[in-house]
């Protein structure tokens, strides 16, 4: 079964796909600053790296709120997080092809996320609905 809040919110993200691009610019700096305490602790998730907190950004996209970690600041930030779902990676010593090494992933996203997931998604639901109301949305 699935999650109400889940429903919801997908809902509300396709309220958002469908309002115009002045309430949306409206309702941004809500959005933002909802998830502002989900991205500052996923910063300090990865402060173990000089790298990927400079690099995680927060979008407010058309179909909804996205964090990013650049791929061009953190090229290493997709092995850490173990997005392709093992618990360890390899990669090269050094650059030299010839000792691989195996290394655990650092998770620094996922735990942010799923630490705000349930204040973040009714504030969220919450903040478009009243905007899609005042707008005449339904």
């Amino acid at each position: 079964m699935a999650d109400p809040f889940d429903v919801q919110l997908a809902r509300a993200s396709l309220d958002l796909k469908a309002m115009s691009t002045e309430v949306r610019r409206e309702i941004r700096p809500a959005l933002r600053k909802i998830a502002r305490p989900m991205i500052k602790d996923a910063k300090d998730n990865a402060d173990w790296s000089s790298r990927i907190p400079g690099a995680i950004r927060l979008s407010v996209l058309k179909r909804g709120v996205s964090i990013r970690v650049s791929r061009r600041k953190a090229p290493h930030a997709r092995a850490y997080e173990g997005i392709a779902g093992r618990k360890t990676f390899r990669h090269p010593v050094f650059g030299d092809r010839e000792h691989w090494v195996e290394q655990k992933t650092r998770p620094f996203l996922d735990p942010a996320v799923q630490a705000h997931a349930h204040k973040i998604r009714p504030a969220m639901v919450e903040i478009i609905e009243d905007a899609a109301r005042r707008h005449g949305y339904k």
